[in-house]
């Protein structure tokens, strides 16, 4: 798996908390409360993994920029992403034809 840059901040975050809970986790296993340490080190795996799998940070932030764009812009940007328009198709002849949407029969302009 590679990871951006944003991945690898998401990462560092998620670790920063999760490692002194796995710890804390390691620790009260070796006190003898098994429930207590497996549950937290279960959460502990789950802050960092969950996150990798589930969230993408470059979705959400590309998300949350469309949504600060303005409706201009945010059109520009529907452009150069690819959609269901109806392509032009050489004909035989070489002139080019359009497909209808209605019933899918070329149209010669």
């Amino acid at each position: 798996m590679r990871l951006g840059l944003t991945d690898m901040i998401g990462l560092a975050a998620s670790l920063i908390f999760a490692l002194p809970l796995a710890n804390y986790a390691i620790i009260r296993l070796f006190a003898g409360e098994v429930a207590l340490g497996v549950g937290l080190l279960v959460v502990a795996a789950a802050m960092v993994v969950l996150p990798q799998y589930f969230l993408d940070p470059g979705r959400i932030l590309r998300g949350l920029l469309a949504g600060l764009l303005p409706r201009q812009l945010r059109e520009i940007a529907d452009l150069d992403a690819p959609d269901e328009r109806p392509t032009q198709e050489p004909s035989i002849e070489g002139e080019q034809t359009e497909a209808t949407p209605e019933d899918g029969t070329p149209v010669e302009k």
